[in-house]
């Protein structure tokens, strides 16, 4: 089974959420980077984008396959991890911790009512198998 920190908060396109405050980080699922293989190039958007909560806001290329990243809160881009540039393969490695790919400031932080919690997500994944 993927692992799948508590304190984060989930989407349905595997997407995770860490919010502390009016800020979050956000990144792909453990199950999701191990669905996609080898990560060998991310697409992030630029600081001071404003992206609404289920739009795209990027891209990761596997040796599989090009899959597209959605916004699990709406926000304004105040970091992107320029890590990943040289080394997309961190999001394999550590896709919690030092292959977080955005960081945000909420727009509306109502949105994370939304998204699964820890074992919601793990529900999903489960259903989604069967």
């Amino acid at each position: 089974m993927s692992n799948i920190p508590n304190e984060n908060l989930y989407t349905r396109e595997h997407e995770w959420v860490r919010i502390e405050g009016n800020k979050a980080e956000v990144g792909i699922t453990d199950h999701a980077q191990k669905a996609l293989g080898d990560i060998v190039f991310v697409e992030l958007p630029e600081i001071d984008d404003e992206i609404d909560s289920g739009d795209e806001f990027g891209s990761v290329e596997s040796v599989k396959a090009v899959s597209s990243l959605f916004m699990p809160v709406s926000g304004r881009i105040i970091a992107v991890n320029t890590e990943l540039k040289d080394s997309p393969e961190l999001i394999n490695e550590e896709c919690y911790d030092d292959g977080w790919m955005i960081r945000l400031e909420l727009i509306n932080p109502d949105e994370s009512a939304d998204l699964l919690s820890a074992e919601e997500y793990e529900e999903f994944l489960l259903d989604e198998e069967s």
